[in-house]
């Protein structure tokens, strides 16, 4: 699992309209290449009568798969220039369609390449992407005496609070980045004095929205 990467904030549409050409841009998360032909099949279905619905995909960890179609427009003017977007912007596991309804004026090679990049460009400015980071829940249990102060040490800090369980003894549970795990176990068993049972659970992706 990367620790961290970017991708598509979540599905959605944009449209805009170049020389009368109507450009719909249609993105989604995808994290095999079945569920980004899906998608691409889905929209196809919606926009039956659209003149092109364009595509291009980027998935897995180190990009392994990487596809684009032009849908008939001049190859190399629409499904290229759209994946040029997703690698520019660093997005992993983004399936993107640009449906066009053309509106009888020509573009030209250089014009597509231009639209189908700007559509997508803008479709991810609406949309929006986020980072997602790597977090593992570190569990710490100590006895209530320890509480407040522990509470009000992690709230100031680096890390996230995720909950407080009151059982017999407390136990917080606290989002910590993989690599600072190491650092974060030597800090509570420093402000404890070693008196906290400190494990770490499950890891699961947190996002944040990149502006």
């Amino acid at each position: 699992m990367l620790p961290q990467y970017l991708t598509v904030k979540t599905e959605g549409t944009h449209e805009i309209n170049i020389q009368k050409s109507r450009f719909i841009t249609h993105l989604k998360r995808a994290e095999t290449e079945e569920e980004a032909q899906a998608f691409i099949q889905e929209i196809k279905k919606e926009h039956w009568n659209a003149t092109h619905n364009c595509s291009a995909y980027m998935i897995g960890e180190n990009d392994q798969i990487q596809k684009a179609n032009d849908d008939g427009e001049p190859s190399g003017t629409a499904g290229v220039p759209m994946l040029e977007v997703l690698k520019k912007r660093n997005l992993k596991d983004t399936v993107v369609v640009v449906t066009r309804y053309f509106g009888g004026i020509k573009l030209g090679a250089g014009g597509l390449i231009r639209a189908y990049g700007r559509a997508v460009s803008e479709g991810l400015d609406a949309i929006g992407t986020v980072q997602r980071t790597l977090m593992t829940i570190m569990h710490v249990k100590v006895d209530y005496t320890w509480l407040g102060k522990l509470e009000n040490e992690i709230r100031s800090s680096v890390y996230q609070l995720k909950e407080i369980h009151y059982a017999d003894t407390v136990e917080i549970e606290v989002y910590v980045k993989e690599d600072q795990i190491n650092e974060f176990q030597e800090w509570m068993t420093e402000l404890t004095n070693g008196q906290a049972d400190i494990s770490d659970g499950e890891q699961l992706y947190m996002e944040s929205d990149v502006k």
